[in-house]
């Protein structure tokens, strides 16, 4: 009998490893164009540290944002490297939460990944602004506790806070999901026009909300009898 394998003894396979010191040299190249990337956004964007109130100048930041991410060949795994080398880097000069919150999520919408998580649980400084414009598609899970202005103008993906959410979480969102498992702070939902909130523990206040809904520990909170309530205790 013929041996079917017998025409492949011509064939030599050749193990090619790539080494490890190529693999390192690649991503320190990578980190440094997210770097300066993020770095020209402050030179730009975060001369006054009061910027962040001006939806406005965080539209402006954004594209800014945009215009750098766009050019940079990177993976889920740089971003999280990022937020890591934020606080525990020299090659970062600071960390100003608001900027660093646009550009993570900046980084985030235009990933090839549809899955992105975020180990922020380490990190002394809260980041604000992060989950913003989300894109439908797009899961963004989060370690750790956020600052303010968590998932606003969310445009339909899905963000997930492990840990706590400060003020403004989903203000101006328009679709998709923002679930916080901890608690949640003042003017939650401000201006949103649709969508869910859902939180694990407790919302201290809502927002004005146009459209969409708010759940406090699986209760509807929002709409509910009362219209506009400011507070929950």
């Amino acid at each position: 009998m013929m041996n079917p394998y017998e025409e492949f003894k011509a064939f030599s396979f050749q193990k090619v490893d790539i080494p490890l010191d190529q693999i390192v040299q690649s991503t320190e190249v990578v980190m440094d164009q997210i770097r300066r990337g993020y770095e020209k956004l402050l030179e730009e964007e975060a001369k006054e540290l009061v910027w962040m109130v001006q939806y406005n100048t965080i539209i402006k930041a954004y594209e800014v944002a945009e215009k750098y991410v766009r050019e940079i060949d990177y993976s889920a795994e740089d971003i999280e490297d990022f937020c890591f080398a934020l606080e525990n880097t020299q090659k970062i000069p600071y960390l100003i939460p608001g900027p660093a919150g646009v550009y993570i999520s900046a980084l985030c919408n235009y990933a090839k990944e549809e899955e992105i998580t975020l180990k922020l649980s380490e990190l002394k400084t809260e980041i604000n602004l992060l989950g913003f414009r989300l894109p439908k598609g797009k899961r963004m899970m989060i370690e750790g506790d956020t600052g303010d202005f968590t998932g606003i103008g969310l445009e339909g993906g899905e963000l997930v806070v492990e840990g706590n959410a400060k003020n403004w979480t989903g203000a101006g969102m328009r679709s998709g999901k923002i679930l916080v498992r901890k608690n949640i702070g003042l003017h939650t939902g401000e201006w949103m026009m649709g969508g869910e909130i859902c939180v694990g523990g407790r919302v201290r206040g809502l927002g004005n909300i146009v459209e969409g809904k708010v759940f406090e520990r699986d209760k509807l909170v929002y709409p509910g009898k009362v219209r506009n309530p400011n507070l929950y205790y």
